[in-house]
């Protein structure tokens, strides 16, 4: 397939055109370098099924492809917070430009949705029948509401236009190649336990996370991209559920750091529960993940131990 991603520059986004490649895809790598960068891609610059584009999804493309995988979208608080008008643009403007160029040559579009479509959920675990509980006007909501809007217009534009599209919602992933400035949590807390400073907890730190590998991720990825007749949404996480707290303590034990915990007000929003119900990812794609936190933490510890002494 002759394959398109947008921000294919960051972190997943990098990680799914290495995997692409090895599978023997055409790959055409776009991004504004926003969040993503360069160095993520450089060791594939020289591969002849390999291109580079700069450019920003808010703006119309014309390629010739197979495939979009679309996950263009600064996806922490602190980037998509940054410019928060500039994110719902990426969002909605950047999933109707999506939509229109698959449109226009016949391709199929998985859009990367998230987990934040689910607010501050009042069901736990989150299955995709839930319709959210999203605060419209609050500081995160240029975000969860960006790509709940993105869902409708994938979903129109199937319904109205024919176009082939998958929607995938992504929940907490990790890995090697995370940004060390993206504010996300496991990388929060894996650079504060190597440089032996205090680990922030928001609150008590009783909220819970589930944590998926990003190779587990890439997994799912594909399967529903080659998926005939069900088209989403779907949850794509790690159902095994843990406290920040918890989180912290392990960073601490597997850096080996002297590091304390400190508590911090809890921000606008945040949500205090997230754990996907993958029973449908199970029964439609006979997918789950396999790496549990344990063993993901590790290989993403040494990822940043590498990346400080360089």
């Amino acid at each position: 397939m002759r394959t398109l991603v947008t921000g294919g520059a960051g972190f997943i986004g990098s990680h799914l055109c290495r995997r692409l490649l090895r599978e023997g895809h055409e790959v055409i790598c776009l991004d504004n370098l926003f969040t993503g960068t360069k160095a993520n891609v450089e060791e594939l610059l020289d591969d002849r099924n390999f291109e580079f584009i700069r450019h920003d999804i808010t703006e119309p493309l014309l390629l010739e492809v197979d495939w979009i995988f679309n996950l263009a979208c600064p996806a922490s608080p602190i980037h998509y917070q940054f410019n928060p008008v500039k994110t719902v643009k990426t969002s909605v403007m950047g999933a109707i430009n999506m939509l229109g160029l698959a449109k226009r040559v016949g391709a199929r579009i998985l859009h990367t949705s998230t987990s934040e479509v689910y607010g501050d959920p009042a069901v736990h675990p989150q299955p995709e029948s839930y319709w959210g509980n999203v605060n419209p006007i609050g500081p995160r909501s240029c975000y969860d509401e960006g790509k709940r809007v993105a869902e409708t217009l994938m979903f129109d534009y199937h319904r109205q236009n024919g176009v082939d599209v998958r929607v995938i919602r992504i929940f907490n992933t990790y890995g090697p190649r995370m940004a060390q400035n993206d504010g996300r949590v496991v990388s929060n807390f894996i650079l504060q336990a190597l440089r032996g400073e205090a680990i922030t907890l928001y609150g008590s730190g009783s909220q819970t996370r589930s944590f998926q590998y990003v190779d587990d991720l890439l997994e799912g990825m594909l399967r529903m991209m080659r998926q005939d007749g069900f088209i989403g949404p779907v949850n794509l996480g790690n159902p095994e559920e843990f406290t920040i707290r918890e989180l912290a303590e392990q960073v601490i034990r597997l850096t080996g750091s002297a590091s304390t915990l400190c508590e911090l007000p809890l921000p606008q929003d945040d949500p205090k529960l997230r754990r996907p119900d993958i029973t449908l990812a199970r029964v439609k794609l006979g997918w789950e993940p396999h790496v549990p936190l344990r063993e993901g933490l590790p290989p993403t510890i040494e990822w940043f131990r590498r990346v400080l002494t360089t």
